[in-house]
């Protein structure tokens, strides 16, 4: 195996504006197979069998409804049935991998394949910090935290609503959302799909920062979007599917599914009705468009069936996560599952212990695109600064393992014993030295020192060392560099919407 990323070996600075590494990572592992190839086929079958069977509704989507009785698709009212043969022939068209393209073509990532992209919490309407508590999201903690995501490496996609800004309206905040990522990141980012209206500004913002042909020719912004389940899509989805597939852009598909609520209580049951929602709307998408991006996805968790609140961390999730990975390579699709979940209030033992299981699957499961990678906190109500930073140093060392290590002869240290008697050391010698700066992953927030130096230095736990170094990180941030005319379109653009749209908090 080969032990250096194609885009340089990581270094991580204490304290540094950007910290550099690979834009993405490339896998050079093999996947974990949890399931046999009998229980794949019995899940599958149990998918296709839905399909046909039962079928998923299309509401409020007329031209959807149209678009599948054109292909052939029984339609009845508003409830879609096909063949396992339609779905796996416009599932073809979808391509395996594809790269979505960064204003910094240095930072573009390549999404499907062996290739794995972190991003960070999507959608929490609070945010946490050990100093400020929870609170509402407010658009400067939403600019905090895209500044954070553009500052850490492991996370190689900005995501797009990394917290709610609460103290915008809902019809305008997706504009000053789509401007943050724009401006005080360089790194891709996804789009709005809750209205079609801001689907479309989407696409107009992205056409101006990327350029009309570079967006007509590649997948520069993508949406992504949930199935209502149980076996409903409902009119955000196919709005999204026509918008952003209409131009050629990608669709991230993700049935959320409450195993025992929304899906089966068994695993099996509720990857299967995943799998079938998953496909039916990757399968429309190409529909729209053949050839667009389309990433499957998946997002399993098991709930306490005597409280009904969700849990995450736990087991059954994790499994899923694996089997999923394995379903995902046999249809040859990208693939979104997983992330660092947990139910945890706080960045305590419980957050560490749930989010460090959940990530664990998830990348040996061979997630493409992972949303939630960093920063998820209370079930993804909450933003964590410190989680956010914590989070990222795991997945610097989910790096290292997925890369593997070498075999040759320097790796195997042949040559090392020439300096090195028995009973001797290795400390000094040559081969040691050559090393001993990329030897090991180091993660800035985990203190190795003895404990009489740990309280020199102020006794200060995991959020307290968290806490100090997002704050060092935003004092050292710097906007990366942005061509004033690109940055005027965006700021007139984001002007005449906001004037044109009345405010709204609904």
């Amino acid at each position: 195996m080969r032990t250096t990323e194609p885009r340089g070996r990581r270094q991580r600075p204490a304290s540094a504006a950007v910290e550099s590494g690979p834009a993405y990572v490339t896998r050079r592992i093999p996947y974990y197979a949890f399931l046999d190839d009998e229980a794949l086929e019995r899940i599958e079958n149990q998918a296709f069998h839905l399909l046909e069977t039962t079928g998923v509704e299309f509401r409020e989507a007329p031209d959807a409804l149209a678009r599948w009785r054109a292909l052939g698709a029984h339609v009845t009212d508003t409830r879609v049935r096909t063949d396992r043969g339609l779905i796996r022939q416009l599932l073809s068209t979808a391509p395996a991998e594809f790269t979505q393209r960064a204003r910094n073509p240095a930072r573009s990532v390549r999404i499907g394949g062996p290739h794995q992209v972190f991003a960070p919490v999507y959608g929490s309407p609070f945010v946490r910090d050990l100093e400020g508590g929870r609170r509402y999201g407010t658009l400067a903690d939403f600019e905090r935290l895209v500044k954070l995501t553009h500052a850490l490496a492991p996370l190689h996609h900005s995501g797009f609503v990394t917290c709610e800004p609460c103290d915008i309206p809902v019809s305008k905040r997706h504009l000053d959302m789509l401007l943050a990522h724009m401006t005080l990141t360089d790194k891709p980012h996804l789009g709005a799909i809750t209205e079609k209206s801001r689907a479309e500004d989407s696409i107009a913002m992205a056409r101006l920062l990327h350029g009309a042909d570079t967006l007509d020719q590649h997948c520069v912004i993508m949406g992504n979007v949930n199935t209502n389940s149980p076996l409903l899509v409902d009119r955000v989805v196919t709005d999204a599917a026509a918008v952003y597939c209409g131009a050629g852009q990608g669709l991230i598909v993700v049935p959320f599914i409450l195993s025992g609520a929304m899906g089966p209580v068994t695993t099996a049951g509720a990857i299967a009705q995943a799998l079938a929602e998953a496909m039916m709307v990757g399968a429309y998408t190409q529909a729209v468009r053949p050839g667009a991006p389309f990433i499957l996805g998946n997002f399993l968790s098991s709930m306490n069936l005597r409280s009904g609140a969700p849990t995450f961390g736990m087991p059954e999730p994790l499994m899923s996560n694996l089997a999923i990975g394995q379903l995902a390579r046999r249809l040859n699709l990208p693939l979104r599952c997983g992330g660092a979940l947990t139910a945890s209030k706080l960045p305590d033992a419980q957050a560490a212990a749930e989010s460090a299981d959940s990530m664990l699957s998830t990348v040996l499961g061979g997630a493409h695109f992972v949303l939630h990678a960093a920063g998820w906190l209370e079930g993804g109500l909450a933003t964590g600064y410190e989680k956010l930073v914590l989070d990222a140093d795991r997945l610097g060392a989910y790096e290292t393992v997925l890369r593997g290590f070498a075999t040759d002869d320097d790796a195997l240290g042949r040559d090392a014993y020439s300096d090195v008697e028995p009973g001797a050391h290795f400390l000094g010698s040559a081969h040691t030295l050559s090393h001993y700066r990329t030897a090991f992953y180091e993660a800035p927030l985990s203190d190795s020192n003895s404990v009489e130096q740990w309280e020199e230095q102020g006794g200060k736990d995991a959020a307290r060392r968290a806490y100090d170094r997002w704050n060092q990180l935003l004092h050292d941030y710097a906007p990366p560099p942005m061509d004033p005319a690109v940055r005027e379109s965006l700021d007139d653009y984001v002007a005449r919407r906001k004037r044109e749209l009345p405010d709204a908090w609904y």
